[in-house]
């Protein structure tokens, strides 16, 4: 009985450019060619074919554990590393803190399987995905900027909630500029306003939710022109400020949000970070 011979695309494509060597119907110059190899190694693959057939140009390797595999002494150590050090962490994250604080290289997907294997992960692609429809991206940067602000515990337990302020860029979900503060403020918005407006100068239209400071939201509102001072000083500036209806509309700024809850207050532990002035000098130094 004849054994099977499993092979990979590549050693089947070899083959077939083999076969049409023997056949005279390639020269060395086009096999070479046609596999990425110098001659030498044609004339090696070429000895190895006519001697042992197709056989011999399968893998030795095939079957037996690769040797860029990490042993258990090594899995078990990063996995005591990531226990006590970032048990909150993603993968991704944990994988950039191995490497940058301990010196131990792996894999993000192999750190994904092991953490998920040990309890620490659960693989985010078995949540349901979202109902809503999402909006169009405008087309390019800076036209369309989004802003908004996240009251959270981003020192934890080492400082109070604070605000922090983010300007998200709708067409390429960049994040254009951040600023903690002690609570969202017209004060503060104008002050980041300026930020944004000296770096990146100016955009279209800023989009945001319906908070007051962007809308007058008493429908009653007695005299004035039904604008607050921060969409009035964005009209003398020709900026439009769009509100959106729904949390969902704003999709873009609402992600970073959840990443930076995450990654973000990650980082500001590590950092030993626990007031707004040493957040926003530490987040200046990035």
């Amino acid at each position: 009985m004849v054994a099977v011979i499993q092979m990979s695309d590549r050693e089947l494509t070899r083959l077939r450019v083999l076969i049409d060597l023997a056949d005279g119907r390639l020269t060395v110059e086009a096999a070479g060619t046609l596999m990425g190899l110098g001659r030498r190694q044609i004339f090696r693959l070429r000895r190895a074919f006519t001697v042992g057939g197709p056989a011999a140009l399968a893998s030795r390797q095939r079957g037996r554990p690769s040797n860029r595999r990490h042993g258990e002494i090594f899995r078990q150590t990063v996995l005591a590393l990531v226990r006590e050090h970032y048990r909150d962490f993603g993968p991704t994250l944990a994988t950039e803190k191995l490497a940058e604080s301990h010196g131990l290289k792996v894999g993000v997907e192999t750190l994904r399987q092991w953490m998920m294997a040990g309890g620490l992960w659960i693989d985010r692609h078995h949540r349901l995905p979202s109902p809503h429809q999402p909006r169009r991206r405008r087309e390019c940067l800076g036209e369309l900027v989004q802003i908004d602000g996240s009251e959270h515990a981003w020192f934890e337990d080492r400082g109070p909630k604070c605000t922090l302020l983010a300007f998200v860029d709708d067409a390429t979900s960049r994040l254009m500029h951040l600023r903690f503060v002690a609570s969202e403020s017209a004060f503060d918005y104008f002050r980041s306003t300026r930020a944004y407006i000296e770096v990146h100068g100016k955009p279209v239209a800023f989009y945001s939710d319906k908070h007051s400071i962007f809308r007058v939201n008493n429908k009653d509102a007695i005299g004035g022109d039904g604008m607050t001072q921060f969409s009035r000083a964005l009209s003398a500036l020709n900026i439009d400020i769009i509100c959106a209806n729904s949390p969902q509309a704003k999709g873009r700024i609402e992600h970073t949000f959840g990443t930076l809850q995450d990654r973000l207050v990650k980082e500001l532990r590590l950092a030993g970070i626990s007031s707004i002035t040493a957040a926003n000098d530490w987040r200046t130094g990035l």
